[in-house]
């Protein structure tokens, strides 16, 4: 299906990006409508298209079975083709990028949180919530889905410690955008702009109390999102974000607003030698032997940086916390998945089985 620039013009509103790759999926695609998911439910989707406002469409039957893989499923921010004459999904997508993280418990299943997006603001107020150390699980996650992380950091009068600072200095070093805002303050939010222009997608992460909901208000130029004041006693915020939502913004450009998250375990897809701690990375390729454990081994660039005091101990910690859960996801998914296999195989031995005992019926 050859849409014409007008159609193509309008898909921007969607968080379309018009360039030589969407321009050859297009062109790819059978006769149908296409939308992008704008909020997930247990029995379908709500969508919007380049024509139309947000309206229900019934998904596919497959992502409706218990054995669908959540990633296999189509979630907000994912662009799908809709049937053309009835209001129902018939094939998901090409993705550019998924952000997700394990789901909690120990099933080992992913859960995605944005298809699509560009850019992730990473929201931390500078308050007595404000943790380097999950930060740094933030930008993990991010770069392993391909989008660019931008730090935003809210609640300006409210600066915790002076060694915020040095966390905040390691991060930049690794490339990462940094800026502090008044979430409240329309001009103050508008450094953001740049990431929100026509066709660009944006997803917005952060702890609750952080002022996600504060900034989408303010990008909005309305109170479209509910706010709530944080707990005095350790600035720890209420869910007022109840489920994810792509947001239209009068910039061009649409975010995905989710819940706050707290408890952000890897996937086993991820990278942590790209996920910011490639100056650690760098000093580990120093080190005279290659299995070093960094402890009394001669030679140790690692233990050199940490008694110069060029290296943060906690920021250690936590590179090397990061990477043994990557490590153990991973081995558990692929357990899980051979588990699968194993199951799969068993029940068509015993259908064949049972086939060659009592024949076809």
């Amino acid at each position: 299906m050859q849409l014409p620039d007008a159609a193509r013009h309008d898909l921007t509103a969607l968080g379309w990006p018009d360039d030589a790759t969407v321009r050859a999926t297009l062109a790819a695609l059978p006769d149908g409508r296409i939308a992008r998911v704008c909020a997930q439910h247990r029995s379908g989707y709500i969508v919007a298209t380049a024509s139309d406002r947000e309206f229900p469409v019934q998904a596919l039957a497959a992502w409706t079975r218990r054995d669908c893989a959540p990633e296999a499923r189509a979630v907000v921010g994912d662009f799908v083709l809709l049937d053309p004459q009835r209001d129902q999904v018939v094939a998901l997508l090409p993705r550019r990028s998924l952000l997700q993280r394990a789901a909690a418990g120990e099933s080992f299943r992913r859960q995605p949180i944005a298809a699509n997006v560009d850019a992730v603001f990473v929201v931390s107020g500078l308050d007595a919530d404000f943790n380097p150390r999950r930060l740094e699980r933030y930008l993990v996650l991010v770069r392993a889905c391909g989008a660019e992380p931008v730090l935003v950091l809210t609640k300006q009068d409210q600066h915790p410690a002076v060694d915020a600072e040095a966390a905040l200095a390691a991060i930049a070093a690794q490339g990462v955008a940094i800026h502090r805002i008044n979430a409240k303050d329309p001009a103050s939010v508008a450094v953001l702009h740049p990431w929100l222009g026509p066709g660009c997608s944006v997803a917005l992460v952060g702890s609750s109390g952080a002022g996600k909901s504060t900034l989408t208000n303010t990008l909005l130029g309305t109170q479209k999102m509910k706010t709530a004041a944080v707990r005095a006693h350790d600035a720890k915020g209420r869910h007022t974000t109840t489920h994810r939502a792509l947001i239209g913004l009068p910039q061009g450009g649409v975010l995905v607003d989710s819940p706050g998250m707290r408890e952000l375990k890897p996937t086993g897809t991820e990278s942590v030698e790209r996920g910011g701690f490639e100056d650690i990375e760098a000093l580990v390729g120093q080190c005279r032997f290659r299995d070093c454990a960094h402890g009394s081994e001669p030679g140790c660039a690692v233990r050199a940086a940490l008694e110069a005091g060029t290296l943060d101990a906690a920021r250690l910690a936590n590179y090397c916390k990061l990477g043994e859960e990557v490590a153990a996801a991973a081995e558990g998914f692929a357990a899980q998945l051979l588990r699968k296999a194993e199951g799969s195989a068993r029940a068509r031995s015993r259908q064949q089985r049972h086939l060659h005992k009592y024949g076809r019926k």
